[in-house]
């Protein structure tokens, strides 16, 4: 037993037959059509037997699915800064975070694509309740983040969490992936929460602070989609929200949204890795002392890099004209990109509401709002 069993991903000894358990599963099946639509099903499930690694498993069926949905759902992929980076030392990639899904799925297959260390990823367990769901996210190398626990519960885990993150990093070599922030943004501004830093320095023991998040390798990533397919699906809790309410998700309204991201169309996306935050914890280190203002300035930096090397697309600078009822960017777009966001605009959002229209707006403008006001600082 380790104390790291409700929280970890599958050992390589444990996936062929974790992967058989729900080979025959329908939504395995539904999945494998998508993945090799040419396929006969006797012939995956043959291959099935050949896996024995979470390596193997990658390889020879995600990286496809991942493929598969860029085909269908996308106009391309593209990437910069991971040139920069070493192809064998492993990092912790801490990402801005609009899909469930795809955010993780897509820098796992740069990754793959360019020979670097692939990442274990956090992913909330209230994601992965149905079984198929949490073994195929075991066996795509994620671990939990436990949701609804009591105070004292969560102090936990979060402990083993952060010890798990310096166990895979320090001595698996292995690379890891967290959002900024628990959950998605939902307005599209991207900030990081000062919990995801409090939380990985709980395994710092006896080291500074900032000699543990040196040796962390922190990336920041900036992940820009042209359009985000669970745009209008993220109004109701913005309304909630601005209406002052508890927002109750629905029976599968975590599923129904996480099919949505994958399948939905995403035009274009961009993924930036930033530099390794290093010289500037040394900064950090020399002028301020208190923990909590060491990791608010730490927070500020992965911010400023996520903000920003994020890849405006000429929705982003669309929304922003209509909101504020400008041409001041139409230079940065065409005529045709501006009626083809105002007819997406007006098939997910009704005419007479004001509100929902201008949050929908304000969710695509934040990274350039975001942008301008990180400039004029």
């Amino acid at each position: 037993m380790s104390k790291f069993d409700e929280i970890r991903f599958f050992d390589d000894h444990e996936v062929n037959e974790r992967l058989g358990s729900v080979a025959r599963d329908p939504m395995m099946k539904a999945l494998m059509n998508f993945t090799f639509p040419d396929t006969e099903e006797q012939v995956w499930l043959h291959q099935f037997k050949e896996i024995h690694s979470i390596s193997d498993f990658q390889h020879h069926f995600v990286a496809h699915t991942v493929r598969q949905i860029l085909a269908k759902s996308s106009e391309g992929l593209t990437t910069s800064g991971f040139d920069r980076l070493d192809k064998n030392t492993p990092y912790l990639y801490i990402s801005n975070h609009r899909d469930i899904v795809l955010d993780t799925s897509l820098l796992n297959l740069v990754l793959l694509e360019s020979g670097h260390i692939m990442t274990a990823s956090a992913i909330g367990d209230n994601l992965v309740k149905r079984k198929f769901l949490n073994v195929l996210a075991k066996l795509n190398r994620n671990f939990l983040v436990q949701r609804g626990l009591s105070l004292r519960d969560q102090l936990k885990s979060s402990q083993t969490m952060s010890e798990y993150i310096k166990d895979l990093l320090l001595e698996q070599k292995q690379s890891v992936w967290i959002a900024q922030r628990e959950g998605r943004a939902k307005d599209g501004n991207d900030a990081t929460q000062q919990g995801v830093l409090k939380m990985l320095a709980m395994a710092a023991g006896d080291q500074s602070l900032i000699d543990y998040f040196k040796s962390l390798k922190i990336v920041p990533i900036s992940i820009s989609y042209e359009y985000d397919p669970t745009d209008s699906l993220k109004m109701p809790q913005l309304l909630a929200k601005h209406r002052e309410e508890e927002y109750i998700k629905g029976k599968n309204e975590d599923f129904t949204t996480m099919l949505s991201g994958i399948l939905g169309q995403k035009k274009r996306i961009h993924l930036h890795a930033g530099h390794v935050i290093d010289t500037e914890l040394d900064d950090i280190a020399m002028h301020i002392e208190n923990k909590n203002k060491q990791l608010q300035a730490i927070a500020q930096i992965i911010d400023t890099s996520i903000i920003s090397n994020y890849k405006l697309w000429p929705t982003k600078f669309i929304a922003y004209d209509l909101l504020y009822n400008t041409d001041k960017y139409a230079s940065e777009y065409t005529e045709q990109e501006k009626q083809l966001f105002i007819r997406r605009l007006e098939m997910r959002i009704s005419s007479e509401d004001a509100v929902s229209k201008e949050y929908f707006l304000t969710m695509y403008a934040n990274p350039l709002i975001n942008k301008i006001k990180q400039e004029e600082k």
